[in-house]
């Protein structure tokens, strides 16, 4: 909205900055990030007023003196908030005569909605998994697939979704409409691993910061020709846009992060996990980098891959891998205090962001 200010840049010369993406992607993560912070308070208020907390998911799977019973009452829902921001910041700071941020902004609408009604189910029912998982896939897959499809089909794109990058490779290996079944089910996967991850205080919030910085890195790149050409990533008009997105992603992390920290006044739950796994995701596919995206989110993947290792052996073996899963939890009940855990998460985290950015150059 705030783009069209540039038009004015006859009658006062200081608009023409609302003409570059980088004072936009700027103001965005400034806007979400105050506007979560300020209405953090209120929020918690609210959420806390209407018992909009979730019954522990370890209840009888866990020993007791690992459960912290303090946060059965610390609100979740947060990502309510977060998804706002995001949304305003995005309305605000993006031009909205392209497709691109009005899809990823649907998606993640629709992916919070999920988040929110799987939330609400633990909140007013007390289902410990909130709704049906298969009732959870389908629509994540729905989602999923439907943002896909519509990425490949506006001309922004030109058809580019269909081809299939690797990294450290300068040119596809090949084009097939298969590719898009690829990137509906990295985007789901995506999704359900930062939800995986959401069992500390900050521990998601700090690892989606960072892998929303690097991506908004990546679409910078992309949308600019003469970035493309030389770092030999695909040029694809428009995808700047999601730079502003992505950086809109970020601020309203960083913003809730101050109340997420340890000791958290209140959760995103799946409302705000599901949402921020989806978005993310989605912008690694418009960059083309989905395989990209198990390296910059690393932990995401080590968090996922730990539950798929555990399940399988245990049903194969009747023998557990690991003490606890997600994985954060194995070193909790190897000694590792909160804090320890989620700082060096975060640690790896930021080697996993640095290593991403490090394959720009090795192509």
């Amino acid at each position: 909205m705030l783009y069209w200010l540039s038009e004015f840049t006859a009658y006062c010369k200081v608009l023409r900055l609302f003409e570059y993406v980088t004072f936009r992607a700027g103001g965005a993560a400034f806007t979400a990030m105050l506007l979560t912070m300020f209405l953090s308070p209120l929020t918690i208020r609210l959420l806390k007023a209407f018992n909009a907390t979730a019954p522990c998911r370890f209840q009888g799977l866990m020993d007791e003196k690992y459960i912290d019973r303090a946060k059965d009452k610390t609100p979740s829902m947060g990502g309510l908030l977060m998804v706002a921001s995001i949304t305003v910041a995005v309305l605000l700071w993006n031009r909205l005569d392209t497709k691109i941020p009005l899809i990823l902004l649907s998606a993640t609408l629709l992916f919070a909605a999920l988040g929110f009604a799987d939330d609400f189910a633990k909140a007013a029912y007390g289902k410990r998994d909130g709704i049906s998982g298969r009732v959870k896939l389908f629509f994540q897959f729905f989602i999923a697939g439907g943002a896909v499809l519509w990425f490949n089909l506006i001309p922004e794109t030109n058809g580019i979704l269909q081809e299939f990058f690797v990294p450290f490779i300068k040119v596809p290996l090949f084009s097939s409409p298969w590719t898009l079944l690829f990137s509906t089910i990295v985007v789901v996967g995506a999704s359900n691993a930062v939800n995986l991850t959401d069992g500390k205080d900050g521990l998601a919030t700090g690892c989606s910061i960072l892998c929303a910085f690097v991506f908004a890195v990546f679409a910078y790149f992309s949308g600019h020709i003469k970035f493309a050409e030389y770092l030999h990533v695909p040029f694809i008009p428009s995808i700047s846009e999601a730079v502003v997105f992505a950086s809109a992603i970020s601020g309203a992390c960083l913003g809730f992060l101050w109340y997420n920290c340890y000791p958290a006044a209140m959760f995103m739950g799946d409302t705000g996990s599901l949402a921020l796994g989806g978005a993310i995701a989605l912008i690694a596919v418009l960059v083309r980098q989905e395989l990209l995206l198990a390296v910059v989110g690393g932990v995401f993947v080590l968090e996922a891959v730990s539950v798929i290792v555990q399940v399988a052996s245990f049903r194969l073996t009747g023998r557990r891998v690991f003490m606890c899963t997600p994985i954060h939890h194995h070193f909790e009940q190897k000694g590792w205090t909160e804090t320890q855990i989620v700082v060096r998460f975060w640690i790896l985290a930021s080697i996993f962001a640095l290593m991403a950015l490090g394959t720009l150059k090795l192509r």
